[in-house]
């Protein structure tokens, strides 16, 4: 099965230039947990991912509110791609290997055509097992699910806050 056949084509996505708090204002809106980061040139470039986890641990980290922050400074600049004729099994190596729950779907220009998520592939892999179908295999799943949740190292080190006021 192809990538294409599940992903999510209308994607919200964000640009480099935006400030966190559009970007969260653009996640609450849309009811989605993390958006694209598209390149400011006008090239429809995915130049960076950025979760909802990412914007709560930059605020966290530097201390300033979401309207003085960038989304480039809480932004994954490492984007995991896939193409939309990939295998599906393809992606879903991509997001074990990579611990990501989310993979940009893009062209051969690197401009963004969708997302593929973890989701999907679970939701697809139950259709197929009430339908009899067995192109996703459920234990793939699980096991896929199974890296990406594990738990960071104990060696990170406690970071250093300043407390402000809101």
């Amino acid at each position: 099965m192809k990538v294409e056949r599940i992903m999510t084509h209308k994607v919200v996505t964000c640009n480099q230039n935006d400030t966190l708090n559009t970007a969260a204002q653009l996640m609450w809106e849309n009811d989605c947990g993390c958006v694209p980061v598209i390149s400011a040139d006008g090239s429809g470039a995915v130049v960076g991912m950025l979760t909802d986890r990412d914007i709560c641990m930059a605020a966290y980290t530097q201390g300033k509110t979401l309207m003085q922050l960038p989304v480039t400074c809480a932004m994954a600049k490492k984007v995991i791609t896939c193409k939309p004729t990939d295998d599906i099994r393809h992606a879903e190596a991509l997001m074990r290997d990579n611990h990501i729950r989310r993979l940009a779907v893009v062209d051969d220009n690197g401009r963004l055509l969708g997302i593929v998520s973890l989701n999907d592939i679970a939701r697809e892999a139950e259709a197929e097992r009430r339908s009899g179908a067995r192109e996703i295999s459920g234990p793939e799943v699980v096991e896929t699910l199974a890296a990406i949740c594990q738990p960071r190292g104990e060696n990170v080190p406690a970071l250093k806050t300043t407390a402000f006021a809101a």
